[in-house]
């Protein structure tokens, strides 16, 4: 459900977004708006923090809780996972990041950080492999002629890294979040604006 999102409007604004926004410029601004994106994310997730009040039997005490209320990926809603597949739809914008976006709309329907990578990566993949698919013809044709021993090589060691990825990022959002991303973001978006303006 929450790739037929980007799924549909991946087929029908890929290339006109691709056209229009296909500068250096362009994609520096959209790095700092990614960067944003993730700092808003993480300040809305701890926003959302509510006390939660367990019974106490026998007892007028409550506990109250300073983390925020998480819920297991299980328990998310097919709107709410279509919402998430619209988010990740930024990412047809060269800058946003498609697994940082889609973290953040987790994060925001009260996923983990280690659960809303997942989600996110499980996202990704059926994503990124019809766009491969996508690209086959192209690069069996004239145009890939003479490249595709190298083609295979750079497929594989994608593969291999992706994997290597998301094995370090889910382990590494278990106790971290995503505002050293968001700070890299801004920091390297804002002086590729001054760069390239």
């Amino acid at each position: 459900m929450a790739t037929i999102p980007v799924g549909i409007l991946g087929l029908l604004l890929e290339h006109p977004l691709r056209t229009l926004f296909a500068t250096p410029l362009a994609a520096a601004i959209f790095l700092t708006v990614n960067g944003l994106v993730l700092a808003a994310g993480e300040v809305l997730r701890r926003r959302s923090t509510r006390a939660v009040e367990p019974a106490v039997v026998g007892a007028h005490a409550h506990a109250v809780s300073d983390e925020p209320p998480e819920r297991a990926l299980a328990a998310l809603t097919s709107r709410e996972a279509a919402g998430i597949g619209v988010i990740q739809s930024l990412a047809l914008l060269a800058g946003i990041s498609r697994s940082g976006v889609t973290m953040v709309g987790g994060l925001l329907r009260g996923l983990s950080h280690e659960d809303a990578a997942k989600f996110a990566f499980l996202l990704a993949t059926p994503v990124i492999l019809a766009a491969g698919v996508l690209k086959l013809p192209t690069l069996a044709g004239p145009q890939g002629e003479g490249m595709h021993g190298q083609i295979l090589v750079g497929a594989l060691v994608a593969g291999v890294a992706a994997y290597l990825s998301v094995k370090f990022l889910t382990r590494y959002f278990t106790t971290r979040t995503l505002t050293p991303f968001a700070v890299y973001c801004l920091v390297v978006g804002v002086l590729s604006i001054i760069r390239f303006a």
